[in-house]
């Protein structure tokens, strides 16, 4: 029997939530809940959206278990402040791994992570509570990702890194072996991170300039 789960959310996150929680889990998703001021609709992929304030009315902490499924927004602080809203009220906080990642780090994966279809998570490694990898990131072996990180498509971080609370770190960024990335550090889309990072740092890789020549002009490709 699948176990019951409520998730957080009922937007674009929330719906791929949904699609991967009913496809490649132990779950049932029964129903959707956010705040009573952001519910725009009363359903979301043909089940109830349910007030977050009215939700122990309708399942208890001992009948479901919940995923909080929000965004970065405010350097992941939405998400972190749901999360632990949920978990003081009693719920049980799901993960989702996918069947597709290759998780090789022996089940040191917290609360609340979102690991999604060709991730590359090797030995030693440890993840945090409230984590999202979306897909096909490459996380190398005896690096730690603390709580509330998202790691966006793409992102090579090489052995040995430690990545602080909060940290959102862009496509196809790349951190090089043995450094520490501080909490709250924003790294951008293609950036090259060869150093440490301090708290708060915003890294941004350097944007592709549009050439002078208009593509018309071109003699060939």
């Amino acid at each position: 029997m699948k176990t019951p789960l409520v998730i957080f959310g009922s937007g674009d996150i929330a719906e791929l939530a949904h699609f991967y929680f009913s496809t490649d889990s132990e779950y049932e998703v029964v129903s959707f809940t956010v705040d009573a001021e952001y519910r725009m609709e009363i359903t979301c992929c043909n089940l109830p959206v349910i007030p977050f304030e009215e939700l122990s009315n309708h399942y208890s902490p001992k009948q479901c278990e919940i995923f909080v499924a929000l965004s970065y927004s405010k350097l992941n602080v939405v998400r972190k402040e749901k999360y632990l809203a949920a978990k003081a009220l009693g719920y049980r906080i799901a993960s989702f791994i996918s069947s597709h990642a290759t998780v090789l780090n022996d089940g040191h994966i917290g609360e609340n992570c979102f690991i999604l279809e060709d991730n590359t998570i090797q030995p030693f490694v440890t993840i945090g509570n409230n984590v999202t990898l979306w897909s096909g990131n490459h996380i190398g072996h005896h690096s730690t990702i603390m709580d509330h990180c998202f790691i966006a498509s793409h992102v090579v971080i090489s052995g040995g890194v430690e990545i602080g609370e909060q940290c959102f770190i862009g496509v196809n960024a790349t951190l090089r072996d043995h450094i520490k990335i501080g909490n709250k550090c924003v790294i951008g889309a293609g950036t090259l991170l060869l150093a440490d990072a301090a708290p708060e740092g915003v890294y941004i890789g350097a944007a592709t300039e549009r050439a002078k020549v208009p593509s018309t002009k071109l003699k060939r490709i």
